[in-house]
């Protein structure tokens, strides 16, 4: 019972938010998921990009280099843990359930061309995801599929297939 009366707490809470209707939108996005989102974010509007909110998470990427030797490149894991583990754990049923994200995780890790490993590609769709939460949020429309992967990327996909 107290797990039900916190669950339509956080619905509640949600429905004041502006933005997450559409947020919600997205096949494999959840109450639960969105409400840490945000809870870890907090207002989408103090964002100009959701490059911004991908620097919070501390998905962005250094390259470990040191005089002439260049090294690999790595997220730089600064920012906030529970964030990345939130959107981590959210992307992995997404790969397996939603068609869009299903398909750019495949085509990452079997491209011709600088291929990426099954984790590496995970860590690109979260970073995917949060641009995806960044928009709906903020311009406050549906999610669309097709907008979602985008004609450059479609074409991608099509050349892979």
């Amino acid at each position: 019972k107290q797990l039900e009366d916190i669950m339509t707490e956080v619905e509640r809470l949600l429905a004041q938010i502006p933005g997450t209707k559409e947020m919600l939108t997205i096949p494999g996005v959840a109450v639960v998921t969105l409400a840490g989102f945000l809870a870890e974010v907090g207002d989408l509007s103090g964002y100009d990009h959701g490059q911004q909110i991908i620097r919070l998470a501390g998905f962005n990427l250094k390259e470990n280099s040191s005089g002439k030797k260049k090294g690999k490149s790595t997220i730089t894991k600064r920012g906030r843990s529970r964030l990345r583990a939130l959107l981590f754990r959210a992307v992995m049923p997404m790969v397996a359930k939603n068609t869009e994200f299903k398909a750019m995780h495949h085509y990452f890790t079997t491209r011709s061309h600088n291929p990426l490993k099954k984790k590496q590609s995970i860590v690109a769709l979260c970073g995917k995801l949060i641009r995806v939460l960044y928009t709906l949020g903020t311009k406050r429309i549906m999610y669309q599929a097709n907008d979602v992967l985008g004609p450059v990327r479609q074409a991608q996909l099509q050349m892979a297939a």
